[in-house]
């Protein structure tokens, strides 16, 4: 079995009594493209600061194409950063921008121009090579930045929450430009975000973090459908989760109609039965389901976004139902349905508050 191109093992950080990182092993493969995905104070930028340096571990190692870095200086590691606040020089054209690196590589003139103009090209700014970061846009600016980095020619791609800064529609639009340019390039890549759309959309593995530690790694696919925890399963995407009455193990109640469970439950355990919105469908209320009544309706364009209220047999409880809007039916506040999901659309959740 082929070595990873980075292999991170049981990495540890402090920052005085406070513990950042809590043995962290986590191995990578050349190309791949990583995302480190928690809520602020997670941990994930001060993994991403020890893989580049910035911050060295009290212990642990960090491996990258076989060579033991966990304690070199950034200038000698072969990676490429770009950050969520551009850290262009406000001084230099997009062009120089981009050349300065190059320029410490001893690389002659033509063969800078060339490789200037080349990624200039690639990011669409050509036009713009003699303007200053002030006069291009935010979008524009991070174009620059991800061209300096890469244009290095770097082993590994570090991008520290980088479209954040950035209005949602140019944010939308440049995550596709990363993830396109990382795959044509084969470039290996790590991202911190806390955006879980981001996430999902651009990564070929995603790394959550909880309190230093990494709760769950797994394709998009994966973290979605299988979360490992509640945590996850209520970071990533929206999830219902439902208080029920433990009758066997394998049988839940909601209402008077027993829910059959895949995986066995404990009897007499606090147990939470989870469902994506986009995995119930409504139905009118004389329909068996869970009742429940429409309480908001909410437009999405192509989707509409629903709030229930369920009568259950641990008291009323809010759900949220996602539907097309080429369903058919037209549903408004106040009306009575019925609330369905297919059985395998149900996880369950042990004893963890709501």
């Amino acid at each position: 079995m082929s070595q990873p191109y980075l292999d991170i093992k049981h990495l540890n950080k402090h920052f005085g009594a406070f513990q950042a990182l809590k043995d962290i092993s986590l191995s990578i493969e050349q190309g791949e493209f990583i995302c480190f995905l928690g809520p602020s104070g997670c941990g994930k930028t001060t993994l991403l600061r020890a893989i580049a340096g910035l911050d060295l571990p009290d212990s642990g190692q960090i491996w990258q194409g076989g060579h033991d870095i966990s304690q070199l200086p950034p200038q000698r590691r072969d990676f490429g950063i770009v950050f969520q606040s551009y850290a262009l020089f406000p001084n230099l054209t997009v062009a120089e921008n981009i050349a300065f690196g190059l320029q410490n590589q001893g690389i002659n003139n033509k063969a800078l121009k060339e490789r200037v103009e080349h990624w200039l090209n690639l990011i669409g700014l050509s036009a713009q090579s003699h303007q200053y970061p002030s006069q291009i846009s935010g979008g524009q600016q991070q174009r620059v930045a991800l061209a300096r980095a890469l244009a290095l020619s770097p082993g590994l791609l570090l991008l520290d929450e980088p479209l954040s800064a950035l209005d949602a529609l140019v944010r939308t639009h440049l995550r596709s430009e990363i993830r396109a340019l990382q795959q044509r390039l084969g470039i290996t890549t790590i991202m911190v975000t806390h955006d879980q759309e981001e996430a999902l959309t651009i990564a070929d593995r995603i790394a959550v973090m909880e309190h230093g530690t990494i709760v769950q790694i797994g394709t998009p696919q994966e973290i979605y459908h299988h979360p490992a925890s509640r945590f996850v399963a209520s970071f990533v995407g929206n999830m219902n989760f439902l208080d029920t009455l433990v009758l066997n193990a394998h049988q839940v109640r909601l209402d008077q109609h027993p829910l059959q469970l895949a995986n066995q439950a404990a009897t007499g355990s606090t147990l939470q039965v989870a469902i994506r919105p986009e995995a119930i469908s409504l139905a009118s209320p004389e329909q068996p389901g869970l009742p429940a009544r429409i309480e908001q309706v909410e437009f999405l364009g192509s989707a509409q976004r629903l709030i229930c209220i369920a009568e259950t047999v641990m008291g009323p409880q809010r759900l949220l139902v996602q539907l097309s809007n080429d369903a058919g039916q037209d549903w408004r506040s106040g009306m009575a349905c019925s609330l369905l999901w297919p059985n395998n659309a149900m996880q369950l959740f042990y004893g963890e508050a709501a």
